[in-house]
């Protein structure tokens, strides 16, 4: 059902960022009741409360809906690695390149 892939996909996040849903409801300026309503009826939200869920994540509709690039999905990763990648997305470009440069150093001692 749809909305058990939108529900697990908020809690997928919620997850990732180690949130509780009244953190997420601060966030996204969201009264707690209907966040909560959203998971315990299982109903799925409005397109513009789940624009306000994304934004409190810090991501946009498009991230959300990004189910194939869900790196908690590739079954090869470890849990760290899951998280080294997980943390790497949300980077900033010039952040990315410092991490890039940190790496490339660590491989060549």
């Amino acid at each position: 059902m749809v909305e058990d892939e939108v529900i697990s996909r908020i809690r997928y996040f919620l997850e990732y960022k180690h949130w509780s849903l009244y953190r997420l409801a601060k966030e996204a300026d969201i009264p707690y009741g209907s966040l909560s309503n959203i998971f315990n009826r299982k109903t799925v939200p409005s397109i513009p409360t789940l624009d306000r869920i994304c934004k409190g994540f810090g991501i946009n509709l498009s991230t959300f809906f990004e189910y194939d690039d869900n790196p908690i999905k590739i079954e090869s990763l470890s849990d760290a690695e899951q998280d080294l990648v997980n943390s790497y997305r949300i980077l900033s470009v010039n952040d990315k390149a410092l991490l890039t440069a940190y790496l490339d150093g660590l491989r060549k001692r």
